[in-house]
């Protein structure tokens, strides 16, 4: 994690809640990789872009989501030029990972991916190339406008977990309501903190309304009341893999300044299993 964002996050805690919870909610930061974009010399490597069009190997057709259309291209990430051994997951060490979406350009957004509902899920996709593999730059297929391309460095970061992260709920529970970690004050920093925060590589999601790991998890379970307990327990089972929010430079707008979000079991990850990814959005 690099030095002055961790140093702010400590800060924050110590200024805002008693010592010994101060040091165990530092406990749980995760570092993440934040992804900005590249905007000339000096700014660091490329390690990936927002739009564009997508290269695909020669055997990969393009994604559809049977019965609404094709889905549109979002991102792809440079596995071997990211910084991943600041994290905290194990991100392949080359090859490509390129992102998809429903976008509902085909169908003005009445289709809308959610991850209770298990007949849209093919509605995002996540695809890895490894690398060696020959790729073939793709044309939209017909009816999806490319999102423009913007190019992504990244840069070490660390993490806080959301107030209701079920983290957050093992670490410090039983949980009265006026718990440190839910005053008002320190709830504030935190937000003005991670302020602007759009595009992300690991690390704890950053939430536009509740924990996006509940809501994967609610939806791997099945979709069963919000008040099954399961779900706090499968939520833990779930890191983040990416997230992309609305970008003006690439004209990407997911509903009212919404992000994207996908998360993974870390053994999916480890075994490379990417289709068995979850994906959420989220919007004000």
């Amino acid at each position: 994690m690099t030095r002055s964002i961790t140093d702010a996050l400590h800060a924050l805690a110590h200024q805002h809640l008693p010592e010994d919870i101060a040091e165990r909610w530092i406990g749980l930061l995760r570092p993440g990789l934040r992804l900005e974009k590249a905007t000339g010399a000096g700014t660091g490597p490329i390690v990936g872009r927002l739009g564009g069009l997508p290269e695909l190997p020669e055997d990969e057709e393009w994604p559809v989501w049977e019965g609404n259309g094709a889905l549109s291209f979002v991102a792809s990430l440079d596995c071997a030029a990211l910084p991943s051994a600041a994290l905290d997951i194990a991100l392949p060490a080359d090859g490509t990972l390129a992102f998809f979406y429903f976008d509902g350009q085909l169908d003005d957004g009445c289709a809308l991916v959610e991850p209770d509902d298990p007949d849209s899920r093919p509605g995002a996709r996540v695809l890895y190339i490894p690398a060696g593999v020959h790729v073939t730059e793709r044309e939209a297929p017909e009816g999806i406008r490319p999102y423009l391309e913007v190019p992504l460095t990244a840069r070490p970061e660390a993490t806080a977990p959301y107030p209701w992260h079920p983290v957050v709920y093992r670490e410090f529970a039983p949980m009265p309501d006026d718990h440190p970690v839910w005053d008002e004050d320190f709830r504030e920093a935190l937000w003005d903190h991670s302020e602007g925060t759009e595009h992300r590589v690991g690390g704890h999601a950053d939430p536009v309304q509740d924990e996006v790991e509940a809501e994967v998890a609610r939806g791997a379970l099945g979709g069963p009341p919000w008040d099954d307990p399961r779900i706090q327990e499968e939520a833990l089972r779930w890191t983040l893999l990416a997230q992309f929010g609305s970008d003006d430079d690439a004209d990407m707008m997911w509903g009212d300044a919404g992000v994207l979000y996908w998360l993974i079991r870390p053994e999916d990850l480890a075994e490379r299993r990417f289709d068995r990814a979850m994906f959420t959005w989220q919007c004000g």
